[in-house]
């Protein structure tokens, strides 16, 4: 079952259940999938919705921090609630040594030498490590390695 056929359901279920608070969220996440697809004109697959779901995450943990640092406990609370639930639609994350064995093989199928080689490098783990593993990590990680 995709990550939209997923999401679909739960939002049915969430309907039956008058789950308003859960609701929303997952409309939220729908309507930010269905704005890629428009925008693109595109079907997304699961790697590029999962894409979609990190730049989600990514944007309410910056919000989070702006609205704990202003006081707003309410306003964060519902932050969190979303955070949570849109990881629960990613796959399990990778563990450090799956990281660290997918950058090795990277930079043994590309060659890379240099920092100037880290594109491809990351070219080839984003696929793999898409939704399961934080890019910016990933990337201190290869450049650390590539003498960066």
């Amino acid at each position: 079952m995709s990550i939209k056929d997923r999401l679909q359901d739960d939002m049915k279920a969430a309907m039956r259940a008058k789950e308003k608070e859960r609701l929303g969220a997952i409309r939220l996440i729908l309507a930010a999938v269905k704005q890629r697809e428009i925008d693109e004109r595109i079907v997304l697959s699961d790697i590029q919705t999962l894409a979609v779901l990190e730049k989600m995450i990514k944007q309410r943990r910056e919000s989070l921090a702006q609205y704990q640092n202003a006081g707003r406990d309410d306003l964060a609370a519902q932050e969190a609630f979303e955070i949570d639930l849109i990881q629960s639609y990613q796959p399990a994350p990778l563990s450090e040594a799956e990281v660290e064995a997918l950058i090795a093989a990277a930079m043994a199928a590309t060659g890379a030498q240099s920092v100037r080689d880290m594109g491809k490098v990351m070219a080839i783990i984003k696929d793999q490590a898409q939704g399961r593993a934080d890019m910016a990590m990933v990337s201190t990680r290869i450049k650390a390695r590539l003498g960066g």
